[in-house]
């Protein structure tokens, strides 16, 4: 099997230390949060602006990887499904995807709502959101 490297670009400061106390989903109680990134990607965050919504790829770095299926949402009543067809943290590779709303670009900072990532996760990548007919690639 292949292996790929992958590089941490940053990590995430949040209030959310707990695995067990993080919402499942943003809407369900995600606290904004700090993104933080490495100095040396500064010029990468030319033209993330305030008011315009990113998809943020974080290592889900406490994941299990050896788990491949789960009770969708933790719900034991609810049969076991892959974890291909979930988004549960734990999987063979624990990639989180995670759609937020940026506040604020301040520096090596960028301020977002409703993260439910937990403090010190590591940010993979951020891709801008974007419109069907959009020609920015």
């Amino acid at each position: 099997m292949n292996e790929y490297t992958l590089r941490a670009v940053g990590h995430v400061e949040s209030t959310l230390t707990e695995r067990a106390a993080a919402p499942r989903q943003p809407d369900e109680g995600a606290p904004d949060a700090w993104l933080v990134f490495d100095d040396r990607y500064v010029a990468a965050l030319d033209g993330l602006l305030p008011g315009t919504d990113v998809l943020l790829l974080t290592w889900l770095d406490r994941a299990d990887r050896d788990t491949l299926t789960v009770h969708p949402r933790g719900d034991v009543s609810r049969p076991l499904a892959g974890v291909f067809a979930t988004r549960a943290p734990d999987r063979p590779n624990p990639i989180g995807l995670h759609l937020v709303h940026i506040l604020a670009v301040a520096g090596n900072r960028v301020h977002v709502r409703n993260l439910e990532a937990l403090d010190a996760t590591p940010i993979l990548d951020v891709k801008p959101l974007l419109a069907p007919d959009s020609t920015q690639r």
